[in-house]
């Protein structure tokens, strides 16, 4: 095994350091994080999960209960067809795709997992419709297995706190992995996401944020700026 270069591992314990305490404070502004998503079993969040590409959570939960309550299995939802499915999904957005995508998706667990959600990495990006943050929103929220689900809030925050200098998803999804014990990873993805939905927006609301004091983007605002917003 080569040895880590002792900058990349000082890196990593001030990431620990800096990123813990960063959590713990947006923790307590937006205390028992989770998804927004509305699901009772995996199969039913997989599915929420998928419809929620481009659009709200709150939009996605208006469409899932009709839904579910027509096709309450991957099996069900496998002889849907595209004529029966699209009209139910409209209001989700991009509801062609997004059809072809969900009975491709159960046709798969049907075939090859035998109507069950796998619940693996490696096995869930194989499904039509299914890319690493949705697998690791399924794995983290439905299976309770370490996962750190990067979407665009926390690309936003993570990089506007300093957290890291990339934008690229699965380096983030490492870099911050990093920062924290595997145990924390699933609630402190839902944390960013919150803090990006309601207060780190594109158009930041600072004079909000319990971390600006440690953000590099609220820094680099200058001292006029910081004084305004406190």
């Amino acid at each position: 095994m080569a040895l880590r270069r002792p900058r990349a591992v000082a890196r990593t314990r001030a990431l620990r350091r800096s990123f813990s305490r960063i959590l713990d404070r947006l923790e307590a502004q937006h205390p028992n994080a989770w998804t927004e998503l509305h699901f009772t079993n995996p199969y039913e969040l997989l599915v929420a999960t998928i419809l929620s590409a481009q659009c709200t959570d709150a939009r996605v939960n208006l469409v899932t209960p009709s839904l579910f309550q027509r096709f309450p299995s991957p099996a069900g939802l496998a002889r849907a067809t595209a004529e029966a499915l699209e009209p139910m999904i409209q209001a989700a957005g991009f509801f062609r795709m997004k059809a072809r995508s969900l009975i491709g998706m159960a046709n798969a667990v049907v075939t090859e997992h035998g109507g069950q959600i796998p619940r693996d990495m490696d096995a869930l990006v194989k499904l039509p419709g299914v890319g690493r943050k949705t697998a690791n929103v399924v794995l983290g929220h439905a299976f309770g297995v370490p996962a750190f689900p990067v979407d665009r809030h926390v690309l936003r925050v993570a990089y506007r706190l300093g957290l890291t200098d990339s934008l690229n998803p699965e380096v983030v999804e490492t870099e911050l992995g990093a920062g924290l014990p595997a145990s924390r990873w699933t609630r402190a993805s839902d944390t960013l996401i919150l803090h990006g939905r309601r207060v780190c927006n594109p158009k930041p609301h600072c004079d909000r944020c319990q971390v600006r004091a440690m953000c590099r983007y609220f820094e680099n605002l200058g001292p006029a700026v910081r004084r305004k917003l406190g």
